[in-house]
């Protein structure tokens, strides 16, 4: 049996422009055909025997991960996590250099778009940690995930950790919802609509891949914020996975195998608002499979780096050098500062360690300033660029 869905209801409301702009008309448009998702709260959800065979082999991938590979999963979770922010960032075509993405994560505003990934990672962990414990999703930690992402955006700020309260649309016109390509349900109905999919969000009787897809499709539709949707609707994905214990500490980049396909992620959103479920149910299930296989493999390489990097630097046993090396893998980006609290002993030595890394290319240094330098695990670093590669190219191969 292959799952039935209801389509979305198109509602005529009443339009008027706030602020002048654009064409006449624009400022002649007296109306908009605003979309009404179904409400899924209690909905049933039962898919192909087909698909669910392989949603359960790709939670199957997943688990593996998860499980294999638990000396790395401090190095691996600081990876992943940053994979899947830089991934979920691209589809909203906001890139940085790899560099640049270090700088802002440690707190050197180094462009826009740098400091708006360096805010989706917080944005992301702070949703999935919130269920760490076992906890439900809530209303209050999507507002403050929302809140970490756009804190810093200079033209969205005021509307961060904030359901909108104004019409908002998808495509067309900057100045009207003319021509737009889809129009979200009316702001009045937002609080309904998010109560409703966090009821869904938390039901344990659904396949969870199944569930993370329409949570995400459902979010996408609802389009409760002026701005950040995609990579806070993204972000469930993982609390999700998180949630339902097909994770207990990596986070999965599938955004990565999306952001491949960027144009077909949205036209599966398209069909989800037709009543097509299943296709995105798939598509989720496939990038999961990519995403979990390539990111056992960078699982792999990180447990391997740190002999790599002994053995590169020349460093003695119980040195700062050494202790630097253990702790590098999981905290990448570093200042002097970091690096003595992370080691210990005397500044002098951690500053000598430092300085013999960076000479056998274990850290680059990721400005041009001498004083408060910030220094980066290049294989590390790499790596994150590597993996979403991959995990992308093997997305393009299917």
């Amino acid at each position: 049996m292959s799952a039935t869905w209801p389509a979305h209801a198109a509602e005529r409301r009443r339009w008027r422009q706030r602020q002048r702009g654009g064409t006449a008309e624009d400022r002649k448009l007296s109306s908009v055909l605003a979309m009404r998702p179904p409400l899924i709260a209690d909905r049933a959800l039962v898919v192909s025997s087909d698909l669910t065979a392989r949603s359960e082999e790709a939670i199957l991938e997943i688990a593996a991960l998860d499980h294999a590979h638990g000396g790395d999963l401090d190095a691996l979770e600081t990876l992943l996590l940053r994979t899947e922010s830089v991934a979920s960032s691209k589809i909203e075509q906001v890139t940085a250099s790899t560099d640049d993405f270090a700088r802002a994560l440690h707190g050197t505003r180094s462009n826009p778009a740098a400091t708006s990934m360096a805010a989706s990672v917080d944005a992301l962990a702070d949703l999935i940690h919130s269920v760490d414990d076992g906890g439900e999703i809530a209303i209050t930690n999507v507002l403050s995930a929302h809140r970490s992402l756009m804190a810093d955006d200079p033209y969205e700020k005021a509307y961060a950790g904030r359901l909108r309260d104004m019409q908002n649309w998808i495509g067309g016109s900057d100045h009207s919802p003319r021509n737009a390509l889809y129009v979200p349900p009316p702001a009045e109905t937002v609080s309904e609509y998010l109560a409703d999919l966090i009821v869904f969000a938390n039901r344990t009787d659904l396949p969870i891949l199944a569930q993370a897809a329409v949570v995400h499709a459902q979010f996408e539709s609802i389009h409760p914020f002026t701005d950040g949707n995609g990579r806070i609707g993204r972000a469930l994905i993982n609390t999700i996975l998180r949630r339902r214990r097909a994770t207990t500490t990596v986070v999965i980049p599938l955004a990565s195998a999306l952001v491949a396909r960027r144009d077909a992620y949205f036209e599966l959103l398209g069909r989800y608002r037709t009543g097509e479920v299943e296709p995105i149910i798939s598509a989720f299930s496939e990038a999961s499979l990519i995403a979990a296989r390539e990111s056992r493999i960078t699982a792999s390489r990180i447990a391997e780096l740190p002999a790599q990097w002994r053995g590169r630097g020349g460093v003695r046993h119980g040195s700062s050098g050494a202790r630097l090396i253990e702790r590098l893998s999981a905290t990448p980006i570093l200042t002097a500062e970091d690096a003595i609290r992370l080691v210990g002993g005397s500044a002098s030595s951690v500053y000598a360690a430092i300085e013999r890394l960076q000479e056998t290319g274990v850290l680059r240094p990721l400005t041009n300033r001498k004083r408060e330098q910030v220094w980066g695990a290049s294989d590390l670093l790499d790596e994150l660029d590597d993996l979403g590669a991959r995990i992308a190219a093997a997305a393009l191969a299917t």
